[in-house]
């Protein structure tokens, strides 16, 4: 589990997050939702130390980590896992040899030993027989498989997630989607996603958490989102015409019933 006790980040003088408190559920696949600039990915990099706030606690498990040490920061990023945006595969390597990284700069385990647990996470996200291959030789979809793969390698207890579906076509969005769910409740992982995806918000968003312009704007469940009367959220969420139908259907039925 994850608190996060009024947060506040600013650069410049400029307010990017301004007094968030949160809770990130362990086991669970907790969802940060908002427009481009709404302090989305300010919110992810502050979570995992590579932000100072300025104001505020994050608890990891009651540890606090906005006042840790350098050394203690580095223990704690032992825990956690994290999948990037546009996978950040190293492009000189094969598949096995990204997976292995986190491992080798991590562990002082034996090469063999680094070797297998790699490939248990590769069978585990159905890439066994692509570890020989590279990046620039794998699909889109796979590097983001080979991503979470890295991601899980040191077995974390942390997962954070960046856009996992950018660049994505939508039935392997779907894909990595079930990947990532099926993955936080074996491992019973403290799951944080950042997307701008309301597919995957409605597919897999267990606990989802709104920020506009900063601010921690809304909170509930994906089913608590269909019926929401908050206008910031009903904005960013029908702004599409699909979810604007499946709101009227919804509507429909209840008059119906």
């Amino acid at each position: 589990m994850i608190e996060v006790k009024n947060i506040d980040k600013s650069f410049d003088k400029k307010e990017v997050l301004k007094n968030i408190s949160t809770v990130f559920d362990k086991g669970k696949t907790n969802l940060i939702i908002g427009r481009s600039g709404s302090g989305k990915t300010v919110m992810i990099k502050t979570l995992i130390g590579l932000l100072r706030p300025n104001s505020g606690e994050i608890l990891y498990d009651k540890r606090n980590l906005t006042a840790m040490k350098k050394t203690e920061l580095k223990n704690l990023r032992r825990e956690m896992g994290m999948l990037f945006q546009g996978s950040a595969l190293f492009d000189s390597m094969t598949v096995l040899e990204n997976v292995m990284f986190p491992l080798t700069m991590f562990t002082r385990d034996s090469w063999k030993v680094r070797e297998k647990r790699a490939k248990f996470c590769l069978e585990r996200v159905n890439l066994t027989d692509a570890d020989h291959l590279y990046p620039g030789e794998i699909s889109g979809g796979m590097m983001k498989r080979v991503a979470i793969a890295r991601a899980i390698a040191l077995n974390p207890q942390y997962l954070f997630c960046d856009e996992p579906n950018s660049g994505l076509d939508p039935k392997t969005a779907l894909l990595i989607d079930d990947l990532i769910h099926s993955i936080t409740k074996e491992y019973n992982m403290t799951t944080v996603i950042n997307t701008h995806d309301m597919n995957s918000v409605m597919n897999i968003g267990e606990k989802i958490m709104f920020i506009y312009e900063g601010e921690k704007a809304w909170e509930g469940t994906k089913d608590e989102i269909m019926t929401s009367t908050n206008k910031k959220l009903n904005d960013f969420v029908f702004a599409s015409d699909l979810f604007k139908k499946v709101r009227k259907a919804e509507n429909w039925m209840n008059d119906e019933s």
